[in-house]
């Protein structure tokens, strides 16, 4: 079975990557910052930056018909550690606000920068989808 692309329309359209790839049940979550539809990183600081950069990787899961308690693996990369910490209270807020009380495995890294220079977070992941969920699509 070969993999296949996951690239949502309401994503902005990826050049020279997919936003996902499928294989089998397994769908590897590409690398989401905070851009927006009209390819801009969203204003408002790390809470937003996160809101943005999650609501990106849960569109691209849901477009195969996963949801956030099929993700089995999450890996932040952020450009200010101690921002991301300051704020955490906020980001765990609005996590269960997206994603309800499920928390995979995870790890945050730091990184002096992100491919676009105002992005201060890019979150990927790795999520298992069910059989009796699981919409396979060619995009």
């Amino acid at each position: 079975m070969k993999p296949i692309a996951v690239n949502p329309a309401a994503l902005p359209a990826p050049r020279g990557y997919s936003h996902g790839t499928l294989q089998g049940n397994t769908l590897y979550l590409g690398g989401q910052t905070a851009l927006d539809a009209n390819m801009r990183i969203v204003d408002g600081g790390i809470v937003e930056q996160f809101r943005q950069a999650f609501g990106n990787l849960l569109t691209t899961l849901r477009e195969v018909g996963g949801e956030p308690e099929d993700l089995v693996s999450i890996t932040i990369y952020l450009t200010d550690i101690a921002d991301y910490q300051a704020h955490g209270k906020e980001i765990g807020k609005v996590w269960r606000e997206m994603a309800g009380p499920v928390y995979p495995a995870m790890a945050g890294i730091g990184c002096t920068e992100l491919w676009q220079p105002e992005a201060m977070i890019e979150i990927l992941g790795t999520a298992v989808i069910p059989d009796e969920r699981l919409r396979a699509r060619r995009a």
